[in-house]
Protein backbone atom coordinates (compact mmCIF):
# COMPACT_ATOMS: atom_id res chain seq x y z
CA UNK A 1 0.00 0.00 0.00
CA UNK A 2 1.05 3.56 -0.66
CA UNK A 3 0.54 6.44 1.77
CA UNK A 4 0.05 9.64 -0.24
CA UNK A 5 -1.51 13.12 -0.34
CA UNK A 6 -3.83 14.32 -3.09
CA UNK A 7 -2.14 17.25 -4.85
CA UNK A 8 -4.06 17.65 -8.10
CA UNK A 9 -6.38 16.29 -10.77
CA UNK A 10 -6.01 15.01 -14.31
CA UNK A 11 -8.56 15.91 -16.98
CA UNK A 12 -8.49 13.71 -20.08
CA UNK A 13 -11.21 14.41 -22.63
CA UNK A 14 -10.12 11.40 -24.68
CA UNK A 15 -9.36 8.18 -22.85
CA UNK A 16 -10.11 4.49 -22.83
CA UNK A 17 -13.91 4.10 -22.71
CA UNK A 18 -13.56 1.88 -19.62
CA UNK A 19 -12.28 4.93 -17.71
CA UNK A 20 -15.26 7.14 -18.58
CA UNK A 21 -16.72 8.66 -15.40
CA UNK A 22 -13.66 7.82 -13.29
CA UNK A 23 -11.96 10.67 -11.40
CA UNK A 24 -8.17 10.75 -11.86
CA UNK A 25 -6.12 12.34 -9.08
CA UNK A 26 -2.42 13.18 -8.77
CA UNK A 27 -0.83 11.77 -5.62
CA UNK A 28 2.40 12.70 -3.86
CA UNK A 29 3.75 9.79 -1.79
CA UNK A 30 4.46 10.75 1.84
CA UNK A 31 6.23 9.21 4.83
CA UNK A 32 4.22 8.17 7.90
CA UNK A 33 5.26 11.54 9.38
CA UNK A 34 3.69 13.33 6.40
CA UNK A 35 6.90 14.42 4.67
CA UNK A 36 6.98 14.34 0.87
CA UNK A 37 8.74 11.49 -0.91
CA UNK A 38 10.03 11.56 -4.48
CA UNK A 39 7.74 11.34 -7.49
CA UNK A 40 4.05 11.51 -8.29
CA UNK A 41 1.33 8.99 -9.17
CA UNK A 42 -1.92 9.25 -11.09
CA UNK A 43 -4.65 7.17 -9.48
CA UNK A 44 -8.31 6.34 -10.03
CA UNK A 45 -10.35 7.60 -7.07
CA UNK A 46 -12.73 4.96 -5.67
CA UNK A 47 -13.54 6.72 -2.37
CA UNK A 48 -14.30 10.37 -3.30
CA UNK A 49 -11.04 11.74 -1.90
CA UNK A 50 -10.50 15.50 -1.80
CA UNK A 51 -7.62 17.90 -2.38
CA UNK A 52 -4.85 17.67 0.25
CA UNK A 53 -6.38 14.61 1.91
CA UNK A 54 -4.03 11.82 2.94
CA UNK A 55 -5.04 8.58 1.25
CA UNK A 56 -4.14 4.91 0.92
CA UNK A 57 -3.48 3.72 -2.61
CA UNK A 58 -2.65 0.37 -4.16
CA UNK A 59 -0.92 -0.40 -7.43
CA UNK A 60 -0.62 -3.20 -9.94
CA UNK A 61 -3.01 -6.13 -9.74
CA UNK A 62 -4.31 -4.90 -6.37
CA UNK A 63 -5.52 -1.70 -8.05
CA UNK A 64 -7.48 -3.71 -10.60
CA UNK A 65 -9.27 -5.48 -7.74
CA UNK A 66 -10.50 -2.20 -6.20
CA UNK A 67 -14.22 -1.37 -6.37
CA UNK A 68 -15.15 -0.25 -9.88
CA UNK A 69 -11.71 -0.98 -11.37
CA UNK A 70 -12.16 -4.59 -12.46
CA UNK A 71 -11.34 -5.18 -16.15
CA UNK A 72 -10.13 -1.59 -16.57
CA UNK A 73 -6.65 -0.26 -17.49
CA UNK A 74 -5.79 0.88 -13.95
CA UNK A 75 -2.34 0.76 -12.37
CA UNK A 76 -3.02 2.79 -9.19
CA UNK A 77 -6.27 3.17 -7.23
CA UNK A 78 -7.16 5.16 -4.11
CA UNK A 79 -8.84 2.76 -1.69
CA UNK A 80 -9.02 4.73 1.56
CA UNK A 81 -8.95 8.16 3.19
CA UNK A 82 -6.56 8.26 6.15
CA UNK A 83 -7.79 9.73 9.45
CA UNK A 84 -4.50 9.38 11.33
CA UNK A 85 -1.14 7.61 11.28
CA UNK A 86 0.78 6.52 14.37
CA UNK A 87 4.08 4.69 14.67
CA UNK A 88 4.48 2.28 17.56
CA UNK A 89 8.27 2.55 17.73
CA UNK A 90 10.73 5.34 16.93
CA UNK A 91 12.69 5.21 13.70
CA UNK A 92 16.38 4.22 13.95
CA UNK A 93 17.61 7.72 13.05
CA UNK A 94 15.40 9.46 15.62
CA UNK A 95 17.27 10.91 18.60
CA UNK A 96 16.10 9.65 21.96
CA UNK A 97 15.17 12.30 24.49
CA UNK A 98 17.08 12.14 27.75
Amino acid sequence: MILARVVGTVVATRKDPRLEGKKLLILKPVTPEGKDEAGYLVAVDTVSAGFRETVLAVSGSSARMAEGCQNRPVDTAIIGIVDSVSLDEPRKNDKKSA
